[in-house]
């Protein structure tokens, strides 16, 4: 009887885990899945402005010492994380001096180091988004383009696909970071909205397909069940 809380950002990754990872992890076995936003995200009035990991890391532990039949989880952005050593989210300043396959990675055990003191660390399993949400929706171009009303897009969203390994390598600048470039393509994209119309188009078993980090994610998830 395990139920997951994930922890997200923005309403983009509330909606994706609500209408879409719900359904997928409930039919592997888990009793509910629900999306918690970080401190008061919806009053925020600019996207990047998460909480200090000492805040997240109060909440998540409140939640997880009021219902011990929890697992916690986080699906954050990697290129919105503080970084600041001092009041950032551990591992976060020093994930660029290693490989890029293994940044994500980086970051999460830090995390979990961090957790490890608490007595619900067992039920703690952080997850970080490489580099955001964005990078999902390149693991099907033509299907992206489709189901944001743009289908004479789909040449486009896959010129840039093509430049990478996987689309979890798309990479963190300010001007070239996931959903940088899809607004480069579509000017009106409007994120909440759209991206979660294309991640249903796409589905998970596609996103898993491309994107390892994120397959990797979701089996340790299917693993605690």
């Amino acid at each position: 009887m395990t139920r997951l809380l994930v922890h997200v950002e923005g309403e983009t990754e509330e909606t994706f885990v609500n209408e879409i990872l719900r359904p997928f992890l409930i039919g592997v076995g888990y009793v509910d899945v629900s999306a918690r936003l970080l401190g008061n995200a919806r009053a925020r009035s600019r996207r990047g402005g998460i909480k200090a990991w000492a805040t997240v890391k109060s909440d998540i532990s409140k939640h997880l010492a009021g219902d011990q039949g929890c697992i916690a989880t986080t699906m954050v952005d990697y290129y919105a994380l503080p970084a600041d050593p001092a009041t950032g989210w551990p591992g976060r300043s020093t994930a660029p001096l290693v490989g890029i396959e293994t940044r994500g990675h980086h970051v999460q055990e830090a995390l979990r180091n961090d957790f490890s003191a608490s007595p619900y660390s067992q039920r703690f399993e952080p997850f970080v988004l490489m580099h955001e949400f964005e990078a999902l929706l390149f693991s099907d171009c033509v299907r992206f383009a489709e189901a944001i009303g743009h289908p004479n897009q789909a040449t486009a969203f896959q010129a840039v696909r093509d430049l990478f390994r996987t689309p979890e390598h798309i990479n963190d600048s300010p001007q070239t970071a996931p959903s940088k470039r899809v607004i480069s393509i579509v000017n009106n994209y409007e994120k909440p909205l759209l991206g979660t119309l294309a991640a249903l188009e796409i589905g998970i078993p596609i996103m898993r397909a491309q994107c390892p980090h994120f397959d990797t994610w979701l089996r340790v998830l299917e693993s605690k069940i």
